[in-house]
């Protein structure tokens, strides 16, 4: 199956200062509260692959989460340690609503929740929680795209938004609308369906772990 993965980068305000911090380090970004995103990424049936594809690591390193480096980041110790996460929790038909009322302000049709979209995303943020890390790499090596296509959705299009340490549903759409990558997922006119999750671990560095499933049906 051949793909397309656009931009993988990290957003944050873990720095004091800051535009974009990518794979190779650029600093963070100060337009969301403390709080961390990878850059959007998406891909669709039938186009050519890029060089962001894992390779070179084996079934072992993956199933001990060795990604790769720069296709991954975590947060410094104690770098959210002052926020309040007491009240951190997603309704999901909020998050709906929030990004069809964006849609709509675009122009661009409504998407529904997905309970297959929603799986994978919940199956995402646990993993990224158990690794106290963000990236759009399972610890099994997989990408968005491989991890709906093997759920059986089918897809046409898949895209994935994640991101670490907002404590609400506002936050992280604020932050994945400032951001281009993912306001182009946010905005895509031949999305049809989401699946989305937090997971929150207080033990963890970036505390909260959300991820955005986009896609649409062959």
């Amino acid at each position: 199956m051949k793909f397309t993965i656009i931009a993988l980068q990290f957003l944050s305000l873990l720095f004091v200062g800051s535009a974009l911090i990518g794979c190779s380090g650029i600093p963070f970004n100060d337009t969301i509260f403390n709080a961390g995103a990878t850059d959007g990424i998406s891909q669709n049936r039938g186009q050519s692959p890029d060089t962001n594809e894992l390779s070179g690591l084996s079934k072992q390193e993956l199933a001990a989460g060795k990604l790769p480096k720069g296709t991954y980041d975590k947060a410094p110790v104690g770098a959210f340690e002052h926020r309040d996460y007491s009240h951190v929790k997603l309704n999901p038909q909020e998050a709906v609503k929030l990004i069809n009322r964006y849609r709509s302000s675009k122009g661009l049709g409504a998407v529904s929740l997905d309970s297959t979209l929603t799986t994978i995303a919940k199956s995402h943020s646990r993993d990224l929680a158990k690794h106290d890390r963000i990236s759009h790499y399972g610890s099994d090596g997989s990408n968005p795209w491989d991890r709906v296509e093997r759920s059986g959705y089918k897809p046409q299009l898949a895209a994935e938004n994640v991101g670490t340490g907002q404590l609400s549903i506002k936050e992280v759409m604020q932050g994945w609308k400032d951001s281009p990558g993912h306001n182009k997922n946010l905005l895509l006119p031949d999305a049809k369906n989401i699946g989305i999750a937090l997971v929150y671990n207080p033990k963890t560095e970036y505390k909260t772990f959300w991820t955005l499933v986009l896609g649409s049906k062959i």
